[in-house]
């Protein structure tokens, strides 16, 4: 007897099964039969995935659009500026309420699974005890990861650097920071090196948000690399945006990748904020500012696209869908073959979840049962969609489930009939 069964789902790399879920774990994966369960759910024909996952998120921020004002230039300089007007009126009830709206979204859209910054220039740490309880509240159905992020600079500000450190004794998972906001070069390659070296004390993952900019000067990756082989940290760094890498001559490219790969850094481009907050100053040709992602992957770098932001002061839409974000990124990449955009399907799921670490992450026998079951054939077709999430499960447990969103057709001179939006139709 099976909790749950989920029957004749098509998994991303086209094999066909039924999954068995017992205990919270996925204990089956093969023809069941006859198999008795408490519940089974039918998804034949319709394409089974592990969750998406975010790995870049700022939820502290989330859903704030408008408050107290609205970004009129659109420009990361104005929206840190915002930011940090907000943060002087908000309240710890405020927060939390605005990021579990956001967890509810995001749960329905299959997204299980979310690292967010929480801004640690603030020495009542509001925003970091709000999204401590968040993520307790939000436990049973999300992974949710916090990095300890001093917004205005490990440095620059000058409570930054001992708020952080407290942000870490109260429980937050992982080392934050932005080298190129410091006030000089030197103070931002002295701020990668001291935030490795936290970690490395600690045991934590780093997260960076590194060269957020159009300076082809800013170079920040390379010091994180340096730093991370230095302090045997590879495979727990993260290099977030890494947007000036879009300006930079090639020649010192071809020298950064292979450091980069070698120091095993994960990489995390945000299509949908990159080229929004990219190139504001430039005229023509205008920089759209994302990173070299395909040559990235081509040096056998892990890369995954992060949403960053939804309906804040950088941002003024979104909707918790990773799928339109990789939607979007494989437009500006360029990552329109079927292969491509099949690892663009994986830079949301798979690639994703070992940036984070997610060591029970998957489709495999012994896996935490979490799952999507979406209203599309395969990962391309799901990508040009941003398919429904019909069903979503959650440590073995259904959490949300969707309509299939048909339409029924009356044209004149032809007979009335359903069909489902946008894909096309079978006998």
């Amino acid at each position: 007897m099976f909790d749950l069964i989920v029957k004749g789902g098509t998994l991303p790399d086209g094999q066909v099964t039924d999954i068995g879920i017992q205990g919270g774990k996925i204990t089956a994966m093969e023809a069941l039969g006859s198999a008795q369960a408490k519940r089974v759910v039918d998804a034949t024909g319709d394409l089974v995935s592990p969750p998406f996952v975010d790995p870049h998120f700022h939820m502290d921020a989330t859903l704030s659009y408008g408050l107290p004002r609205i970004n009129a230039s659109g420009t990361l300089l104005e929206g840190i500026g915002l930011w940090g007007e907000l943060k002087q009126v908000m309240t710890q009830d405020e927060v939390v309420e605005r990021a579990l709206t956001y967890c509810d979204w995001a749960t329905s859209m299959g997204l299980l699974a979310i690292r967010s910054h929480v801004d640690t220039c603030d020495d009542r740490l509001l925003g970091v005890e709000a999204l401590l309880h968040v993520r307790e509240q939000v436990k049973d159905y999300i992974d949710l990861q916090l990095v300890a992020f001093p917004q205005d600079g490990f440095y620059r500000d000058p409570t930054a650097r001992d708020n952080t450190l407290r942000a870490l004794d109260m429980g937050v998972d992982v080392v934050g920071g932005i080298p190129h906001f410091e006030r000089t070069m030197a103070d931002g390659k002295a701020s990668v090196r001291e935030l490795c070296e936290i970690a490395a004390q600690r045991g934590l993952q780093v997260d960076l948000h590194c060269d957020e900019t159009d300076d082809p000067q800013s170079r920040h990756i390379e010091t994180l690399a340096f730093e991370t082989q230095r302090l045997g940290l590879q495979g727990r760094v993260a290099g977030s945006h890494l947007t000036s890498m879009h300006s930079m001559d090639n020649y010192y490219v071809s020298k950064l990748l292979p450091l980069i790969a070698e120091a095993e850094i994960n990489a995390i481009p945000n299509p949908l904020i990159n080229i929004v907050l990219q190139g504001r100053h430039d005229t023509y040709p205008k920089r759209r500012g994302l990173t070299r992602v395909k040559e990235m992957l081509a040096h056998g770098i892990n890369v995954g696209w992060g949403q960053d932001c939804v309906l804040d002061p950088w941002y003024s839409l979104g909707t918790a869908d990773m799928l339109d974000v990789a939607f979007m990124g494989l437009h500006v990449a360029q990552m329109t073959s079927p292969q491509e955009m099949r690892t663009c399907f994986d830079m949301v799921t798979t690639n994703n979840a070992k940036t984070m670490g997610l060591d029970d992450y998957g489709l495999y026998v012994g896996a935490k049962a979490s799952l999507v079951i979406l209203d599309a054939n395969d990962p391309v077709e799901a990508l040009r969609l941003r398919a429904t999430r019909l069903c979503v499960i959650a440590n073995g447990r259904v959490v949300s489930q969707t309509p299939r969103a048909d339409a029924t057709l009356s044209l004149e001179g032809r007979p009335e009939r359903s069909r489902r939006r946008h894909r096309p139709h079978t006998a």
